[in-house]
Parts: structure tokens; C-alpha cells; sequence
């Protein structure tokens, strides 16, 4: 009895070791699967490492994977996703830039880059990722709802300030509300049109109750400013 505790309690305090040994012998088999062209083979044998030891996994694929082997992409888009579903989004984003090296004009790869850069706050280098999808994909639902939301938001952002400057003046002139007018009629043709466009373009994709509602404001937005 005493032997079994003692065995269940090493089992315990070392569980990273066995985890890290697991890997070990993952990638070794991934490896040998590697050199004997069993890519299916070894593409399931690292995503298991990949569960394991995250970490270890992915300097095995910078130090052991040349680019040149057939199944390095598959390989980049196993840890990719991995670090996506343990949130580390720095390091998804990074492994789904390796994938897009590969195969730079993948739709699937440049959505899953800009799904990161969207977690990551870097909104900016979403839109221009989201852009590139379209320009391959016109029809791509993701690409056209990012789009629509993002130009509208912006264009939201612009007008709220736009219209607080203007209500600090106490007796604008002529020039001061034509000033106004004009800033209002660019804010629509850089980012409510915009908007406008992806947006109708999702409604042809798909029944979406939000982007209809979008759609009404910006509406009601161009009766005001045409009258």
C-alpha cells in the first residue's frame, strides 16, 4: 500500500516530465514518419506532441522541419492552431503567417491571419488582410461583415467628433458650418459608403439582422444630409 501512495504521489508532482517525455517520443516518431514520407502519419503524431508540449513542439519544427519538406505548411497550421485554442494569439498569429508563406494567396490562411490580428488589436492590419481575401474572394461573408462594421465604426468615430467640435462653437459662420458640411460629406464617402457596400453585399450572402439594422442607420444618415 505504501509503495502504490508513494507511486501516486511522484505521478503528481512530476506530471510536466512525463508530459515533456511524451513529447519526446512524439517527435522522434514524427521525425522518423518524416523520413519515411508518411506525412498523414506524421502530421497526426505532431499535433499529439503539439497537445502535449506546445512549446518543445514548435522548436522541433524551427530547429528539425526544413522548409523545403512537403509537409512543413501542415505542420505550421497544426501549431497555429493549437496556439489559437490555448489563446496565445501572438504566437497563432505567427504560425499562421508561416502557413501563408507557403501558399500567400490561401483564402482560409488569410482570414485565420486576420482572425488573429483582430485578437490582437491590430485592427488596421486586419482591414488591409480582410482586403486581400476580397480581392481573391468577393463573395467571402467573414471578409465583407469585418469591412462593413469596420468602416461604419470608424465612420462613427469621425462624425461623433467632428459633430463635438462643432457644437463648441457658440455663433459659427458661413464658413465654419460649410467647413462642418464638407467634413460630414467626406466622413460618408470614406466610411458610411464603404460601409454601405460590404454591408449589402453580406445581406446577398446572408439573411443578417445587424447588418440590415447598419444599413437603415447609414440610410437615415444620407436623408439628414441631403436636406
Amino acid at each position: 500500500m505504501k509503495t502504490l501512495t508513494f507511486l501516486f504521489f511522484g505521478l503528481l508532482l512530476c506530471p510536466m516530465t512525463l508530459l515533456a517525455q511524451s513529447a519526446d517520443v512524439l517527435l522522434q516518431k514524427v521525425a522518423d514518419a518524416l523520413s519515411a514520407g508518411k506525412d498523414d502519419y506524421a502530421v497526426s503524431l505532431f499535433r499529439q506532441a503539439a497537445d502535449a508540449d506546445a512549446g518543445q513542439t514548435e522548436m522541433f519544427y524551427w530547429t528539425s522541419v526544413g522548409k523545403a519538406t512537403a509537409a512543413a505548411p501542415r505542420l505550421a497550421q497544426e501549431l497555429a492552431v493549437c496556439y489559437r485554442d490555448k489563446r496565445n494569439y501572438d504566437k497563432a498569429y505567427l504560425f499562421y503567417k508561416e502557413w501563408l508563406q507557403f501558399y500567400p494567396e490561401d483564402v482560409s490562411a488569410l482570414v485565420a491571419c486576420a482572425e488573429m490580428q483582430m485578437m490582437r488589436g491590430e485592427t488596421k492590419d486586419a482591414m488591409k488582410l480582410y482586403e486581400k481575401v476580397l480581392a481573391l474572394d468577393a463573395d467571402n461573408l467573414q471578409a465583407n461583415i469585418f469591412l462593413g462594421n469596420y468602416y461604419y465604426l470608424q465612420a462613427e468615430q469621425k462624425k461623433k467628433t467632428l459633430e463635438d467640435n462643432y457644437k463648441k462653437i457658440v455663433s459659427p459662420t458661413r464658413m465654419q458650418y460649410a467647413g462642418y458640411r464638407n467634413g460630414l460629406s467626406d466622413i460618408y464617402s470614406n466610411g458610411y459608403s464603404k460601409a454601405k457596400g460590404y454591408l449589402q453585399k453580406v445581406l446577398q450572402l446572408f439573411p443578417s439582422t445587424e447588418a440590415g439594422k447598419t444599413l437603415e442607420r447609414i440610410k437615415k444618415l444620407e436623408k439628414e444630409m441631403n436636406n
